[in-house]
């Protein structure tokens, strides 16, 4: 799949003025990895709207993320698995913006096989939950866990699709 910079612009449209995201006090992003959709453009976009932004940091295995205030100027440390975040103050999201390996048609997230997310969403039950992924991460079907909660939508260079 060839990483094209703009698709993470054309997320950024796509999701920028849904309803969910707007009224969010506190947003969980995700700085992404070289193999990920670039959702930095959303990420600005919501911190010029004056909408607090927390990345994760990837704590011990068995436990969830924890999220640190992020701003544009922040510098940012290296984590683990290659992951970066902000050392800044330590917050609660009520949205998460979420990386993912795939998604189907009924919200499954397929992830990183770490359970990291798993676990912050059971932590965050209230939370809303969008994946973050290129169009072409979509499959017809994906398999489910007990501790699997499905998104509650998925924002891809081509629209937002909401489940559920």
């Amino acid at each position: 799949m060839g990483i094209d910079p703009a698709l993470g612009t054309l997320l950024a449209a796509n999701l920028f003025d849904d309803p969910k995201l707007r009224s969010a006090h506190i947003v969980g992003g995700f700085w992404p990895l070289p193999e990920e959709i670039d959702i930095r453009p959303l990420l600005h976009a919501l911190h010029d709207r004056r909408q607090r932004i927390c990345l994760p940091v990837t704590g011990r295995r068995g436990h969830p993320l924890t999220f640190h205030e992020w701003h544009p100027e922040t510098e940012l440390s290296t984590g683990r698995f290659g992951t970066s975040h902000p050392d800044g103050a330590r917050l609660v999201p009520d949205l998460l913006l979420m990386p993912l390996l795939g998604f189907d048609r009924q919200g499954t997230r397929l992830g990183y096989g770490g359970g990291y997310y798993d676990r912050t969403i059971a932590a965050l039950p209230g939370a809303w939950r969008y994946g973050c992924a290129f169009a072409a991460q979509e499959f017809d079907s994906l398999p489910s866990g007990p501790y699997d909660a499905p998104l509650h939508a998925v924002a891809t260079e081509l629209g937002l699709r909401h489940f559920g």
